[in-house]
């Protein structure tokens, strides 16, 4: 096998990883959440893990982390919110709902591209807004079910969470689109960094107490310890796939998360989606495929 096919089979499976890790992440915050630990305050030790492991690591790259320009704060603030509402929404949501609601990401990436980077819109861009459009209609207001919604808006916090951090996936993309002079570990290292900032920010307005070290026994510090190297090896696996693959590639074998998800949540937490979950859930992953081709084009 040629040294090419090698590199090929290596990110596609780093982006297979990335995609199984993100689709059962949400079983250990539940678990953590069970243990009575909020879902900011288990980010926010699980990302202390994580830089903790990275920074080790990367020691030798230390020397230029405060030389870093100030786009970084915006990439780290976004980035962290994205990451830190992803994992409220899965805790207390039905994580397919929750997972469709965060894919209609590519839709906001458009926009904001279009508006912000000035890159026009094709075709294909406005049929991908408008499928994910219907898809998120067809899902929220259910009109196939026996009682439908008056709105097609998201039914409850957890839903809101969701769509946010989707919202903020695509700003986040852009912010890296337009931040290409940042290294990967310098854009790695801003997104973990984030998403501690933002659980000591919002940790405030959280009802439950926030939990000193001492309060989380060893099996705690076990399961956020396994969060944080999946977090860590799903990172560094999906950036070395989005380097040697396409973007449309890369957009198809994300979507594995998706099956992942749904067999994840089916086995693990017993949750079934409804047909209008499924046809609109079908519709916003033809959304995002659409959407990929228009970014290649």
């Amino acid at each position: 096998m040629s040294n090419s096919n090698k590199q090929n089979l290596l990110a596609i499976f780093g982006l297979l990883f990335g995609a199984l890790c993100w689709g059962v992440v949400w079983y250990p915050y539940r678990i953590m959440a069970e243990a009575g630990v909020s879902g900011v305050a288990s980010s926010f030790y699980t990302y202390c893990i994580a830089t903790a492991i990275s920074a080790v690591y990367f020691a030798k790259h230390w020397r230029g982390l405060f030389a870093q320009p100030k786009s970084i704060i915006w990439l780290s603030l976004v980035a962290g919110w994205t990451n830190m509402s992803y994992v409220l929404a899965v805790i207390d949501g039905e994580v397919m709902r929750v997972m469709l609601l965060f894919y209609l990401s590519p839709l906001w990436t458009l926009l904001l591209a279009r508006f912000w980077l000035k890159e026009p819109i094709t075709k294909a861009g406005i049929i991908s807004i408008t499928v994910a459009l219907i898809g998120a209609y067809i899902m929220l207001a259910g009109p196939f079910s026996a009682v439908a919604n008056h709105l097609p808006i998201p039914r409850n916090t957890a839903e809101w969470m969701a769509l946010s951090s989707g919202m903020g996936f695509a700003l986040t993309n852009v912010i890296t689109r337009k931040s290409s002079h940042l290294s990967i570990r310098a854009k790695s290292f801003a997104v973990w960094i984030g998403v501690i900032s933002v659980a000591l920010i919002f940790s405030p307005f959280v009802g439950e107490k926030f939990p000193a070290p001492n309060f989380f026994s060893l099996n705690n510090w076990l399961v956020m310890s396994f969060i944080a190297i999946l977090l860590l090896a799903a990172t560094m696996l999906v950036q070395f796939g989005v380097t040697q693959l396409t973007a449309i590639r890369a957009s198809v074998l994300f979507l594995f998360e998706l099956v992942v998800a749904a067999i994840a949540s089916y086995y693990l937490a017993h949750e079934v989606m409804t047909l209008n979950e499924w046809i609109g859930g079908c519709l916003i992953i033809a959304a995002a495929l659409m959407a990929a081709l228009n970014h290649v084009e």
